[in-house]
């Protein structure tokens, strides 16, 4: 049986999704499960992920997968990603984001990516985070892929939960996906 999540994006390849998480766990669960329909419904996937996040999302999918299904995972560490120009800069993220998707793009290789969306201090500015989520929007549709943002759900301002409401057409509860009525394409 095809998972929700699977199903969604076999009907829609085009899916950006927010995941406000709460607890490690329900994360690590959440992670595991969308890497593994990833992988078995064909798609490399891209994580974007901390060093000690991914260590233990690594030990789990080493219980659950071949070495060769391994093979389909890449991460990519989300301090570099997000600060790869000292600070969170969304046009230097994305061209970090297009130089990691170029070689699937080029090969009409199926990705779908994670992004576990994380900052110092909610002292940054949280309006650069609505520019960016509208570009990554963009690029969901451009290059028609399933895309997860997780952000911590205990560490959101209402400000945010509007911007991010706004900027993403799913919202991924714990066991089911819904349509954002806030967002504007």
């Amino acid at each position: 049986m095809k998972s929700k999540m699977n199903q969604l994006f076999e009907d829609r390849r085009c899916v950006h999704v927010l995941y406000a998480y709460s607890g490690r766990s329900n994360y690590i669960k959440q992670v595991v499960g969308f890497i593994q329909d990833g992988i078995h419904a064909g798609d490399h996937v891209i994580l974007i992920e901390n060093e000690p996040v991914y260590r233990v999302i690594h030990d789990e999918l080493s219980k659950l997968l071949t070495k060769k299904e391994m093979s389909y995972v890449h991460r990519i560490n989300n301090f570099d990603f997000y600060f790869s120009s000292g600070s969170y800069h969304p046009p230097a993220i994305v061209e970090h984001f297009n130089k990691a998707v170029q070689p699937y793009v080029e090969k009409n290789v199926k990705f779908r990516s994670w992004a576990h969306v994380e900052w110092a201090s909610m002292e940054e500015p949280l309006h650069i985070i609505e520019d960016f989520e509208r570009i990554v929007d963009n690029a969901v549709n451009e290059y028609s892929f399933p895309l997860i943002c997780a952000y911590d759900g205990e560490r959101m301002p209402d400000y945010l939960i509007k911007i991010l409401m706004e900027t993403h057409p799913y919202i991924l509860m714990e066991e089911d996906f819904v349509m954002s009525k806030q967002y504007q394409a």
